[in-house]
């Protein structure tokens, strides 16, 4: 008796070890809408009902334990199993295989670079590294240009090499990867004729080749307008203007349908607080002396919010809303996404449109190699859908990504792939493929057409 007794007790002090070891790998393990710490210090996401929710799933997994030790085990194996699904990346479209566009979901998107084959030379995969202002803290860094195509100015390496912006097959294929992740819009990065940024060559010529790849794949094309040289009220108009009557009658040029009714065509600022309110009035506002309201080139007006008190430039300004760019949680308040709901609430007060940017990291130290303490881990993706959780929490009419191939900066999600050469080795998208970050978008889109419907009923 006194050995059955030994044996039972030795068998039941196994099973409590058992239980208490499966219990620890459900503590470490979250579900796939789950927070992340990050090393860069990137703010906790508020993930309080999903805790909730996997505690009372642990509650109720302690009272389901009775019957015999086959059925405890059973069941127990088949809640890891269920919580480590949860948290694996979805397996989704085969690759090749087309969504729908979502004009929900807007992408910045970049014609700059180029090539000897297309362009006579490099451009921007060249780019120089850029001086710290600090002569100090610059002379602790290298200087020059990158050498394409082995050394590019990027930290992550394209599928589709050192491209061209001119290339009709690479204008095809990211029309294609942009499609199949359920993008709709593309923020194209625009100056006007003749003008470029400081690294770049004119590429307004592209606009009618790049609309009309995006039309072939029902994809719509808006502007994102950079900062250039004397850029003004006068100058918006004129420019607005230009944009209109040369692109507004093309099928891919995209318009928005307001709450009023009204399509009307949309317009990212870049920048826009470096212009003080006073001249944004005077083009944005009715009474404005160069007013674009209730003209046959009257649009929606986006403004770059960073700062909290941009907010009321914004709005004093004659903004019809505000988006925050920078895939960099915690930089600048905009980007922050625990400052989301406070600028929605304000939004929605004034009348404006809110639209977050969400991103699946940063890095650009390749150009900006003092700047590592700016730098977002991608975290496998989480980072990225750590970001969209945000967004759709304040249930926006609108998600801007960014980007789809600003690879100075490490926010594309265009495909990438491994790379190593002589000294360099590049960042990928391992353990996944070079399309997670594609996968990763159509899944989001998805979800939130699905919440979209619910919060409209």
């Amino acid at each position: 008796m006194a050995r059955f007794r030994r044996r039972t007790c030795i068998i039941l002090l196994l099973f409590i070890l058992f239980i208490c070891s499966i219990m620890m790998a459900l503590k470490t393990l979250r579900p796939d809408r789950a927070g992340f710490g990050d090393p860069f210090g990137l703010g906790l996401l508020p993930e309080l009902q999903q805790r909730t929710e996997l505690l009372e799933s642990k509650r109720s997994s302690l009272n389901r334990i009775q019957g015999d030790t086959v059925t405890q085990i059973s069941n127990m194996h088949a809640a890891v199993v269920n919580t480590m699904k949860a948290s694996m990346p979805p397996v989704n479209k085969l690759e090749g295989e087309l969504s729908s566009p979502n004009y929900n979901f807007h992408i910045f998107y970049y014609s700059w670079f180029g090539n000897p084959q297309f362009d006579g030379k490099y451009i921007h995969w060249n780019h120089p590294l850029l001086p710290h202002w600090d002569p100090k803290i610059a002379n602790n860094y290298p200087k020059g240009r990158h050498n394409p195509p082995e050394d590019i100015a990027a930290n992550f390496y394209p599928e589709l090499g050192s491209y061209s912006s001119k290339d009709t097959s690479v204008i095809e294929a990211h029309m294609k990867q942009m499609l199949s992740a359920s993008i709709g819009v593309i923020a194209l990065s625009w100056y006007p004729p003749g003008m470029a940024d400081e690294n770049g060559e004119p590429t307004d010529d592209l606009v009618p080749i790049i609309l009309d790849y995006a039309s072939k794949y029902n994809l719509k094309g808006t502007f994102h307008i950079e900062p250039y040289k004397d850029r003004d009220d006068r100058s918006m108009y004129h420019n607005v203007k230009y944009i209109i009557d040369k692109y507004g009658a093309h099928p891919a040029f995209y318009r928005h349908k307001t709450s009023t009714g009204r399509s009307l065509p949309m317009f990212y600022v870049y920048d826009s607080y470096v212009t003080i309110p006073e001249i944004w009035a005077n083009l944005l506002t009715v009474s404005g002396s160069q007013t674009i309201r209730n003209t046959p080139y009257d649009a929606l007006f986006i403004a770059l919010l960073v700062e909290e008190r941009h907010k009321h430039d914004i709005h004093r300004s004659g903004f019809d809303g505000m988006y925050t760019y920078f895939a960099t949680n915690g930089f600048s308040y905009g980007s922050s996404h625990h400052n989301w709901a406070n600028l929605k609430a304000f939004c929605d007060s004034n009348n404006l449109m809110f639209i977050p940017s969400v991103g699946p990291g940063y890095i650009d130290t390749s150009i900006r190699p003092w700047n590592n303490h700016n730098t977002r881990n991608r975290v496998n993706g989480k980072y990225y859908e750590t970001a969209f959780n945000a967004a759709l929490l304040v249930r926006p009419e609108i998600i801007s990504i960014t980007s789809f191939n600003e690879w100075h900066e490490g926010t594309q999600i265009e495909k990438a792939i491994p790379k190593k050469t002589g000294q360099i080795v590049y960042l990928d998208y391992k353990p996944h493929k070079p399309n997670i970050y594609l996968e990763l978008t159509q899944k989001w889109s998805e979800k939130y057409r699905k919440e979209k419907e619910q919060w409209l009923m």
